[in-house]
């Protein structure tokens, strides 16, 4: 066991931001059917791409269980690295670890409790891939008493956390806590000073809307923000909300936050699926951006503005409209490793 009582913040730990230099990447193959609703082929194709183009940056370990082992093999590039583990599905971003490092750049990770966004799915398997990455990588581990997915959150490194109020706040999360209490575990297990809570996420999102739907950091004190000038979508009074709040908002070294927009197209439906595909769900790698693509007339106009905001990486473009169908995107198939020594049990 690397599990310590101690929190992250005690010993002098806290959560880059996304942009700071990767060791690797990670990310769970596809393996519940059902999450798919027939499209696991298309998903995985998808998955597949997605990993070639983080391998164009930094290297990816993928988890996959034991009954995909071969057919991920088979479907990925020779250097990719498979670790099996038993899995319920494929969305590391939520129910893997959060890694936190210190100022000389040791790393360690944050377990927090999954519970599949409220009990929406099986959940057991994924709940302990923190606990196996830690004992496969001998790294330090945290386990944090409460329930907190990473696609609810981003962070600018500095102390700042962003994320809403639908999500946190949802009792199917940690109905036992007050907001008070949500507050003081994200900055002991996180080194949080300031958090700024916006208001909702994405409609007809499984995940009780996760910030990383809406909005994100792209760097300290610039947040890009989805937005709509279609009165008529369902995401349009939420997003205004969402940068109202910002406007009059400051981060936790006292900046006025830079607001940026990137275009959110309307939701569509398919094959009885409500689908809002979004943007803001990129996945910052070393050196570059990987980002969505839905093969709609938006697309061009959201690579150019992500091309524009990242002006000193690539941005690169992978199809991840099959992902969608799944109900997340890029950025929650994803978790980034910090560069860094392990901290091994103290």
């Amino acid at each position: 066991m690397v599990a310590l009582r101690r929190t992250p913040v005690a010993d002098g730990l806290s959560m880059p931001a996304e942009w700071a230099p990767h060791r690797s990447t990670l990310v769970s193959w596809p393996c519940r059917e059902e999450s798919w609703r027939g499209h696991i082929v298309g998903a995985r194709s998808e998955y597949a791409e997605v990993i070639r183009a983080i391998q164009r940056f930094e290297p990816v370990h993928v988890l996959t269980s034991p009954q995909t082992l071969s057919g991920a093999r088979a479907m990925l590039p020779e250097r990719s690295n498979l670790i099996p583990v038993d899995l319920d599905d494929s969305w590391i971003r939520d129910n893997g670890p959060i890694f936190v490092s210190s100022p000389s750049g040791d790393v360690a990770m944050v377990d927090f409790r999954f519970n599949a966004w409220g009990s929406k799915s099986p959940y057991v398997k994924d709940d302990a891939v923190p606990k196996f990455l830690s004992e496969e990588l001998e790294m330090r581990r945290y386990p944090a008493p409460m329930v907190l997915e990473g696609g609810s959150i981003s962070v600018d490194g500095e102390g700042t956390l962003l994320t809403t109020e639908q999500c946190l706040l949802d009792e199917n999360r940690n109905a036992d806590m007050s907001r008070v209490e949500i507050e003081a575990g994200l900055k002991d297990f996180l080194g949080i000073n300031k958090i700024i809570w916006l208001a909702r996420g994405q409609a007809n999102d499984i995940t009780d809307g996760h910030v990383d739907g809406v909005a994100c950091f792209c760097s300290p004190g610039r947040i890009m923000i989805a937005r709509t000038k279609d009165d008529h979508d369902p995401n349009h009074d939420s997003l205004e909300e969402n940068r109202a709040r910002l406007e009059t908002e400051t981060d936790a070294k006292g900046r006025s936050i830079e607001v940026l927009e990137i275009v959110q197209p309307r939701p569509r439906e398919y094959e009885g699926l409500v689908i809002t595909p979004g943007y803001i769900n990129h996945y910052i790698v070393n050196g570059g951006v990987v980002a969505p693509e839905f093969g709609i007339i938006e697309d061009s106009l959201a690579i150019d503005t992500l091309r524009s905001v990242y002006s000193d990486r690539e941005v690169v473009a992978v199809p991840a409209g099959h992902i969608e169908i799944g109900g997340g995107g890029i950025h929650c198939i994803t978790q980034q490793v910090p560069d860094g020594p392990f901290l091994c049990r103290s």
